[in-house]
């Protein structure tokens, strides 16, 4: 995992996953693909873990796919690489997002600044986001010729009407925190989400950890989601 992109803190039970390419707004690039990837993939098997806490650093949680990186021809070796490495029916560019999915405790997700995209994708797949009022949200890959198809089938429509989520998905256009919430796409609103996510994961760190494993895997399986903790 590199360390320039993502960085992992664990105290209490507790760990803080940081993607830390502020500059970028976070912004996906082959490298953040891979440490995402293997931030979740470590998490799996952490001992001890009860919680987790996903956020981006500076201004963003994560502006989507870094759109030079795409264009300057750096990620067509990459590309063809990454769809090959399969994991629970998932290449590398849909691991980022669905492999929160089989962390076996709570992830949830601090929201601020841009959650585009690909970033967008990898929040739907924690337990619970919690948005900044003015974090701007979108589907954005219609704006760039893509289809989004890091998990998202799996994920959106468990959390809006199918009419909303292809109104979302097929104009890409921009929704704040607190519409997010409204609608269901947000699990709530907070003007400090990160403080409020580290609140919520102690709590949750001071709950019986069987049970809360258990109430996550029974939430997976019950929705007939391939990935199972």
């Amino acid at each position: 995992m590199s360390d320039d992109r993502v960085q992992i803190q664990v105290e209490d039970h507790v760990a803080e996953v940081a993607m830390v390419r502020s500059d970028k707004h976070n912004a996906l690039d082959g490298d953040m693909f891979e440490a995402i990837a293997a931030a979740a993939e470590r998490l799996a098997d952490e001992p001890g873990l009860r919680a987790v806490v996903l956020h981006g650093e500076g201004p963003s949680f994560c502006s989507g796919i870094d759109v030079g990186w795409l264009a300057g021809g750096q990620a067509e070796g990459f590309g063809e690489e990454a769809v090959k490495r399969d994991g629970f029916g998932a290449n590398l560019f849909q691991r980022v997002a669905t492999a929160w999915i089989e962390v076996p405790v709570p992830v949830i997700a601090s929201i601020q600044g841009n959650c585009l995209g690909g970033g967008l994708q990898i929040a739907l797949g924690a337990d619970i986001r919690i948005t900044a009022p003015d974090a701007k949200l979108s589907i954005r890959e219609v704006h760039w010729g893509l289809v989004p198809d890091m998990g998202i089938t799996a994920t959106l429509p468990r959390l809006l009407p199918l009419d909303v989520a292809k109104e979302l998905t097929y104009t890409g256009r921009v929704i704040r925190g607190d519409e997010a919430s409204r609608i269901g796409l947000a699990t709530r609103v907070d003007p400090e989400p990160l403080a409020a996510a580290r609140a919520l994961a102690a709590a949750i760190a001071g709950r019986s950890p069987d049970a809360v494993r258990g109430a996550k895997r029974l939430f997976v399986r019950s929705w007939h989601c391939r990935w199972a903790v």
